[in-house]
């Protein structure tokens, strides 16, 4: 058997789930699948997957596995691209993350264009609310909001950088202590997202300082979904920290209210990432060309709308 083609079986059975759903996307029978990923484990000489009939669980050698597959998975593509001569004529599978709101409100129309736009590509769009590793996890193009560490990623600035706000119900202000400064935060019910910090927030220094101010606090509620804390918040249940584009219609019709504006913390960049390498990709360099400007004009808009939100 190929081993090739039993790594591109196996990291679809990861990405997949379940041998089931990945027999339908390769159009195989499960017995083929079953048959790739155990040659795979008798040729490495370690167990990849625990198989239950629902569901696929990747052992730790298989997590170590699944991304060194992908990385040659990519750099195959890539050895194919540039010996077919093929730089001009986008193909194949695009793989894009982006946070859920972002993904869903923003990126996805966008994505949908360029699908019309290029027949040949397909789109894997996964929305997940943490830092994903390009490299280990094979995707060609994440959107992320934050300050970038050195790293060997290409990166393309998008501008309209993005507000961090504190939130509440203003029937939930009205009958707690007044909020004027961040130490007063220690007094209140907070509602903790997981990408903001559980136990504490930072904040500008006070005047004539340099240190940030740090507020730390045992949380009310912690959840791990942006929809959930601002609905939280909004029925009264306490403050909680996300970015503007997240509340800004709470902040609109009046279910919520930001408090200590004067004391955010700089507003973060937006970047298109990509791994080293992966630009000279005619499906990669495609998209970040189609999706620039677009994602420009977004940003722009939304920056532009959250600095009306007081």
């Amino acid at each position: 058997m190929d081993r090739i083609d039993a790594m591109k079986v196996f990291v679809t059975a990861v990405d997949e789930g379940s041998l089931a759903a990945a027999a339908r996307l390769l159009k195989r029978s499960p017995t083929a699948v079953s048959r790739a990923l155990s040659f795979l484990e008798a040729h490495v000489g370690v167990e990849l997957l625990h198989r239950s009939t629902r569901a696929l669980k990747l052992s730790e050698a298989g997590q170590r596995y699944a991304s060194a597959c992908r990385r040659v998975l990519v750099d195959l593509e890539e050895a194919d691209m540039i010996a077919g001569s093929e730089r001009s004529a986008p193909r194949g599978t695009l793989s894009i993350s982006a946070p859920p709101i972002l993904g869903e409100e923003v990126l996805r129309a966008i994505t949908d264009d360029f699908l019309d736009a290029y027949p040949a590509v397909s789109a894997r769009i996964l929305l997940l609310d943490r830092l994903v590793n390009p490299v280990e996890e094979g995707i060609d193009i994440a959107l992320r909001i934050g300050h970038l560490p050195d790293s060997s990623h290409i990166a393309t600035r998008l501008g309209g950088d993005v507000r961090r706000v504190v939130v509440a119900a203003p029937r939930y202000l009205s009958s707690h202590p007044r909020i004027t400064e961040p130490a007063d935060l220690q007094k209140h019910q907070i509602i903790a997202f997981s990408n903001f910090g559980l136990d504490s927030w930072s904040f500008t220094p006070s005047a004539g300082s340099t240190i940030p101010r740090t507020v730390h606090f045992t949380p009310r509620c912690i959840v791990n979904s942006v929809r959930a804390a601002a609905a939280s918040a909004a029925s009264g249940g306490g403050l909680t920290r996300l970015y503007s584009y997240h509340v800004a219609d709470y902040v609109r019709d009046g279910r919520l209210q930001i408090v200590l504006a004067d004391a955010e913390p700089p507003p973060l960049p937006v970047h298109l990432l990509a791994p080293n390498g992966r630009m000279s990709v005619p499906k990669v360099r495609a998209f970040v060309d189609f999706a620039t400007p677009r994602l420009r004009s977004e940003f722009v808009r939304l920056a532009a709308e959250a600095g009306t939100l007081r």
